[in-house]
């Protein structure tokens, strides 16, 4: 270890032993940022418009936005101290698992997923326990039920998930839910919900009158595309919510942020982040035929991201696992398909030994995205 990398002072080991969270780089030379699943559109002009009359930052925000719970908790149908507010639904999710799961305590996500999951519970000493997904990319929910123990306090379920693609069916939640201990807290991340178009997936604000135990998370940052002003919320039962708040950073939330989601959720805005978000899941449907055009096993894809895993077999293999066994199966060089990508100018994120994840952006971008793969497999034979 360089002198850089040791620690001056005592530090707990359990939380040297974890990676930091590694944000996706910029691009250095002309090309395309698709490592961080960003709205490529530039913001709404309303929206501009309102953090241009924002002269007061010299001050805190309001407490409680008010405001901005009201118009959330009219659209989840629920009363507003059901509306939780944090600096982007991610720290939130710090803030529940610091909630409710401590020393000796457990909480399980699927792997691989939202690559934060693995350090939430480091502050409070809780032990991340990872249960993989199954063949086709998506959570293995009977796995994770059957992971449960007197332990567990808390489960995270990604839909869809971040970097997979695939999103949680409804029927396949109310199963799992019924199998889940009543007080076991179930925290369903959706930030990217607003790209769903897949009719059977679950939505949250169909099951939160259903289970007490469930938080609902969304977020501002993907579809809204206020990712650099740090805002999302949680839904959910009043006390659980507290119990967050008292476990947040004070202060998180600015005024900025504030202003820009009661700016978003506006009617026009609304109306004219929908017919963006429309584009986006067509950019990504069209990504995904491109993709498995190439003989690539692309899951399910219901965010604003495509996943190319390590092994990968021809179009209409059932995922990942499938894959390995076809005989038409070929392995993906994650980090080299990486470095192509980089070496072009366009940068992806990969995930050593499970895969690659390549956010849709621009228009433009599709068409470099697939000469890239497909130069990459024609170079790997």
């Amino acid at each position: 270890m360089s002198d850089s990398a040791t620690p001056p002072v005592r530090l707990r080991p359990e939380v040297l032993a974890v990676p930091a969270y590694r944000q996706g780089a910029a691009p250095t030379k002309p090309g395309f940022k698709l490592s961080s699943n960003e709205n490529p559109f530039d913001p709404l002009p309303s929206v501009l418009a309102a953090l241009q009359g924002r002269g007061d930052v010299n001050r805190y925000a309001g407490a409680a936005m008010p405001e901005l719970r009201e118009l959330i908790a009219r659209r989840f149908e629920v009363r507003p101290d059901r509306v939780h507010l944090g600096a982007g639904s991610v720290a939130i999710l710090y803030q529940l698992v610091h909630a409710a799961a401590g020393h000796g305590d457990a909480y399980l996500h699927a792997w691989p997923s939202f690559e934060a999951y693995p350090a939430l519970g480091l502050a409070s000493g809780a032990e991340a326990i990872r249960v993989p997904l199954n063949a086709r990319a998506e959570h293995d929910l009977d796995a994770m039920a059957e992971a449960i123990t007197p332990s567990t306090r808390v489960i995270l379920l990604c839909t869809p998930n971040n970097p997979t693609g695939p999103a949680i069916r409804r029927d396949a939640f109310d199963r799992f839910m019924a199998r889940v201990p009543s007080d076991t807290l179930v925290v369903l991340d959706e930030a990217y919900r607003e790209f769903v178009t897949d009719p059977e997936a679950v939505r949250g604000e169909d099951v939160l009158a259903l289970h007490e135990n469930l938080v609902v998370l969304r977020t501002f940052s993907k579809a809204y595309g206020l990712a650099g002003l740090r805002i999302g919320y949680g839904i959910g039962h009043p006390a659980i919510l507290s119990a967050a708040a008292t476990a947040a950073i004070p202060l998180s939330v600015t005024g900025l942020a504030e202003t820009a989601a009661l700016a978003s959720l506006s009617p026009d805005a609304q109306a004219e982040s929908a017919t963006r978000i429309a584009e986006i899941a067509e950019r990504r449907d069209e990504l995904v035929r491109g993709l498995r055009g190439l003989g690539l096993d692309v899951p399910d894809a219901q965010g604003n991201f495509v996943w190319i895993p390590e092994v990968a077999g021809a179009a209409g293999d059932s995922g990942a696992a499938g894959a390995a066994t076809a005989g038409s199966a070929r392995r993906i060089d994650t980090l080299a398909l990486a470095a192509a990508f980089a070496e072009a100018g366009t940068l992806v994120r990969p995930f050593p030994g499970e895969g690659v994840r390549i956010s849709v952006g621009e228009t433009e971008s599709l068409a470099e995205v697939l000469r890239i793969v497909r130069g990459f497999l024609s170079a790997a034979g």
